[in-house]
């Protein structure tokens, strides 16, 4: 899996989708949405998207700590409004996966990011292989299409 050919300013690289409202907190005192919310809609997406992948029944004491975050920012946003953050898998290691988002407001997108999660066993602070049914699962939907299907946001955009 190659994250080369992803456009992440593209609505069309993602199939998975979660609306975060846009508070009038957000901005600062240019009155536009400051760079730190923008990370706070990233977590958002992040925890909605990987939330479910993990089973805790199947995965017992696993879960992902995060490595690292980066955001491209594009343009200004303002408030009000949905920042609907688009979710997907771009790579995979060993132990970690990248993932990518694109956060759009009005249908414009305004910036663009990627994560590194770790899975580790948070009772023994160790880093784990990826386990290999979730392996297979990314490998074969990197969008997560299905989950996001089911979400009901294969086309509105919204995970409700």
């Amino acid at each position: 899996m190659s994250d080369t050919d992803i456009d992440l300013s593209d609505s069309r690289s993602f199939a998975f989708w979660t609306p975060v409202t846009v508070r009038y907190s957000d901005q600062d005192e240019l009155g536009h949405i400051n760079n730190c919310s923008y990370a706070a809609y990233v977590e958002a997406g992040r925890v909605a998207f990987l939330g479910g992948l993990l089973d805790p029944n199947t995965h017992p004491g696993i879960d992902f700590i995060l490595a690292k975050l980066s955001i491209n920012y594009l343009r200004e946003g303002h408030f009000p409004g949905d920042m609907q953050v688009g979710s997907r898998i771009l790579k995979l290691g060993n132990k970690s996966m990248t993932t990518g988002y694109g956060l759009f407001l009005n249908g414009e997108c305004k910036a663009t990011a990627d994560s590194v999660n770790i899975y580790f066993r948070p009772e023994t602070r160790e880093t784990i292989a990826i386990p290999p049914d979730i392996r297979a699962q990314l490998e074969a939907d990197p969008m997560q299409a299905a989950r996001g299907a089911r979400a009901g946001n294969a086309t509105g955009k919204t995970n409700r």
